[in-house]
């Protein structure tokens, strides 16, 4: 392994000197170019990522008309895979999300790909996230539409995550769920249990069998590659896999109900826009690689191009959307069933929809408000006489060198 040169005169540490990954890519963005083939969509993020908040990127100074104090700001490449660049957009999205929020409870249940098909999800991210997705809202919203369980269309939100903390491809799809459903009758709002949304262990069949059925016939259809493990010269050896999975239980984890809609927009908040690693998990960079921590107060420490080759496993194909709404919450329900349902609870419960946190404001708020009030940094301001008269003058953007040279 090649000695980092930020390691020369000792370990790189993020306490102290703000080690981040664009860091790491920086160092040995090509050295894993050479030891793998990267997709357009790998190239793209780690270029992103490099150039993020740099003058490559152009920006602005602001210079204080009292002291002549000047300070550069870069844009931002707002790519979804970049650390960096998550805060802001992820507060956007749940502060519109609260006006979308009933004065219900709500669930948080977790679906889980068993080991046995990560290969081939890994050579088919887009069909196979795609049918998980599907699967699994499916799953809840049959069972809410059931008499026998509640008899009412719920509201889903999904999120695609497909890592461990170890950055290990792991795809699972976090579920939210209200506690509760529109009636079929669509004339009143019919409670589900205090306590539990469905059996676990029937949820994890329902997936099961709406996945498997879903794969079966991608596979038929000649539109799912498979990787040599599963045999693709044997036209039998998929359809034993799948028969072999349905014999197993698969991992569906409910979690206890969240305490109220307010305990959902924080929720959202972490989970919606989190990359597979942030910087703030990155301990140090030295001779012996990349160390970041796991949980539990643990940390794992992996050679530099093996753990840029972990981050690359986890950057979604070109245009996928990991966030999406179901049932009540589908777009084509929000001004129908969602509306009504609405007024139907404000009838009931006197409360209405859940508010937006008074800091929330959506796309088109202002976004140096919100930044404060994320960072504490002040764009009004001068930041040594801390005077208000400040110009703004634009930074063209410089000429990137490649991220990743030939």
């Amino acid at each position: 392994m090649h000695r980092p040169a930020c390691a020369k005169d000792g370990a790189r540490d993020n306490a102290s000197s703000s080690l981040e990954l664009s860091d790491i890519v920086r160092l040995f963005g090509n050295d894993l170019r050479r030891a793998q083939t990267l997709t357009p969509e790998q190239q793209k993020v780690l270029s992103a990522i490099l150039a993020c908040r740099t003058e490559a990127l152009g920006g602005h100074v602001d210079v204080c008309l009292d002291c002549g104090a000047e300070r550069p700001s870069y844009n931002s490449c707002r790519n979804r895979h970049c650390p960096k660049c998550q805060a802001l957009a992820q507060a956007r999205w749940v502060s519109a999300r609260g006006e979308r929020l009933l004065p219900v409870s709500y669930f948080h249940a977790v679906f889980t790909l068993p080991a046995e098909l990560r290969s081939i999800a890994k050579l088919n991210r887009r069909t196979v996230f795609e049918a998980m997705l599907r699967a699994a809202s499916g799953a809840l919203i049959e069972l809410g539409l059931d008499q026998r369980r509640l008899g009412g269309l719920l509201g889903v939100t999904t999120v695609l995550h497909t890592w461990t903390r170890e950055l290990v491809f792991h795809p699972h799809v976090h579920c939210i769920v209200t506690g509760g459903g529109f009636s079929v009758e669509a004339d009143r709002w019919v409670p589900g249990h205090a306590r539990y949304l469905f059996p676990v262990r029937v949820l994890g069949e329902l997936f099961r069998g709406k996945l498997c059925d879903a794969l079966s016939k991608l596979e038929h259809a000649g539109e799912l590659r498979l990787p040599d493990t599963v045999g693709p010269r044997d036209p039998q050896a998929f359809d034993n896999l799948l028969r072999r999975l349905y014999r197993k239980p698969w991992v569906v984890y409910a979690k206890r109900p969240f305490g109220g809609p307010e305990q959902v927009l924080r929720y959202l908040g972490r989970y919606t826009h989190r990359v597979g690693l942030s910087n703030q998990r990155l301990v140090s960079l030295d001779e012996r690689g990349v160390t970041f921590r796991t949980k539990n107060g643990k940390t794992v420490t992996l050679e530099p191009v093996a753990f840029l080759a972990r981050f690359v496993e986890h950057v979604l194909p070109s245009g996928f959307v990991k966030i999406r709404h179901y049932g009540l919450l589908a777009p084509k329900n929000i001004s129908t069933h969602f509306a009504r349902a609405g007024v139907l609870l404000d009838c009931v419960t006197g409360t209405g929809h859940v508010p937006p946190p008074a800091s929330a404001h959506d796309g088109s708020g202002d976004w140096r408000r919100l930044l404060f009030e994320l960072t504490g940094i002040h764009f009004g301001v001068c930041h040594l006489c801390r005077g208000g008269a400040l110009e703004r003058r634009p930074l063209p953007p410089a000429r990137a060198p490649p991220v990743l040279a030939a």
